[in-house]
């Protein structure tokens, strides 16, 4: 629970259906930056400019995220970016509609699978051996693949109550303060206390957004370590980290890249 939100609850439901999945990026926008408003979104008029000039026509699911956020930067680019309309692309039989900051990878949705009105995603990171490029399959649906980009974009937004720690492997012990969400995200585990929001990713680090600083002093001393800002609201605190797809990309077949690299 984190205020009158109860992000368990209806990350469980959201999970599971699409209409309550965007009725959950609505409330989750709304406790955690600003409600959405009209105009946060493309127009019909542009998204199907883009059907149009590919020739294709759009998943249902993703007409309705960028008809819904498409503007909200906030939401869905802050950090990694979702591609406007007027950038979809195909590449390699898939529809491309999400990039990573530094091009470490893409994510899309295989050609065959248009049709469905919600399909399933694909990654593809981007290697020093290009011969080793693949689709690979990613989240369930579409729309929990948006789920996922909202929440990560929100705890990655770089204004107001933020942290961030390295942890080598070790797995947050959420005790009384955190209750561990339902999974969403590939390589992540999400926590939510008294008004705070917690990723793990892939064992690497660890983001956290608090909605006072109160809440984010005590975050720093339920999982203590060495967390990056020491106080809030100064991201980021030194130079550039790498991106968490940074890392995973150095781990891949033929990447040429090790974990020391940046």
């Amino acid at each position: 629970m984190t205020g009158t939100f109860d992000i368990h609850a209806r990350l469980s439901e959201a999970l599971h259906d699409r209409a309550e999945a965007w009725r959950f990026v609505a409330d989750f926008a709304a406790h955690w930056r600003q409600p959405l408003q009209p105009g946060d979104g493309w127009s019909a008029a542009e998204v199907e400019a883009a059907e149009r000039r590919l020739g294709l026509v759009l998943p249902t699911a993703l007409r309705e995220a960028h008809l819904l956020l498409g503007h909200r930067t906030d939401l869905t680019s802050n950090h990694d970016r979702l591609l406007g309309p007027d950038e979809l692309a195909v590449v390699d039989g898939a529809l491309v509609y999400r990039v990573e900051n530094q091009g470490a990878a893409s994510w899309g949705v295989l050609l065959e699978d248009l049709d469905r009105d919600d399909p399933g995603t694909v990654m593809r990171a981007d290697l020093a051996d290009k011969t080793q490029e693949r689709w690979e399959p990613w989240e369930s649906s579409l729309t929990v693949a948006c789920v996922e980009m909202v929440m990560s974009e929100v705890v990655l937004f770089p204004d107001g109550f933020t942290d961030f720690l390295e942890v080598d492997g070790e797995e947050v012990a959420p005790g009384e303060f955190l209750q561990e969400l339902p999974r969403v995200g590939r390589g992540m585990r999400w926590f939510a206390g008294e008004d705070v929001l917690l990723r793990e990713f892939d064992g690497f680090c660890l983001n956290v957004r608090a909605r006072t600083e109160e809440a984010l002093d005590r975050m720093r001393e339920v999982v203590p370590g060495d967390w990056s800002e020491g106080r809030a609201g100064d991201f980021p605190p030194r130079g550039r980290r790498r991106s968490a797809f940074e890392v995973r990309r150095s781990l891949l077949p033929g990447s040429g890249r090790g974990r020391g690299s940046g």
